[in-house]
């Protein structure tokens, strides 16, 4: 059974593809690409067909990570065939947590940086009103935050086969 995990910012075009590249590469790197699915969506449909941030692409490709990606909007329909919806800000929580069709889905909805055991602040700020700093302090963030989620993944993951 494949784990699905959707990572969730605002227009999909920064935080959230810039969360699903490097939590793709940590599973694959882990051997679980077989098992686990991820992928990215936005709560609003601005950017909807169109690429990620050009400064969200020069910063994966500058670490080494996959860039490839077309924006889209969460629909509250997907929540069935997810396992787990991680917000980048309280903002995206809120709003997924409305979008919510049951108490259950409710459930699956975290934030990425409560996976951080040294973040003091849970939000990922958006850089998108910025310069590339902005996008690199992201990714730390992202990357930081990537280590506890992959390894709460592999827990569920493992529990499933079992």
């Amino acid at each position: 059974m494949t784990y699905r995990v959707c990572f969730v910012c605002t227009g999909n075009i920064c935080r959230s593809p810039m969360a699903e590249s490097v939590f793709r590469a940590r599973v694959e790197e882990a051997g679980l690409a077989e098992a686990v699915e991820v992928d990215s969506a936005g709560t609003g449909g601005w950017h909807e067909g169109h690429s990620a941030d050009p400064r969200t692409v020069a910063v994966l490709e500058d670490h080494g990570y996959d860039s490839d990606h077309t924006a889209r909007q969460f629909r509250a329909s997907w929540f069935p065939a997810l396992d787990l919806v991680i917000a980048l800000d309280e903002s995206h929580l809120r709003e997924l947590r409305r979008l919510a069709p049951t108490p259950a889905d409710v459930a699956k909805v975290r934030l990425l940086r409560s996976y951080d055991p040294a973040a003091d602040e849970l939000d990922v700020p958006d850089p998108y009103y910025g310069g590339t700093e902005g996008f690199e302090e992201c990714l730390e963030m992202v990357e930081a935050a990537s280590e506890g989620l992959l390894a709460a993944v592999r827990e569920r993951v493992e529990e499933q086969a079992v």
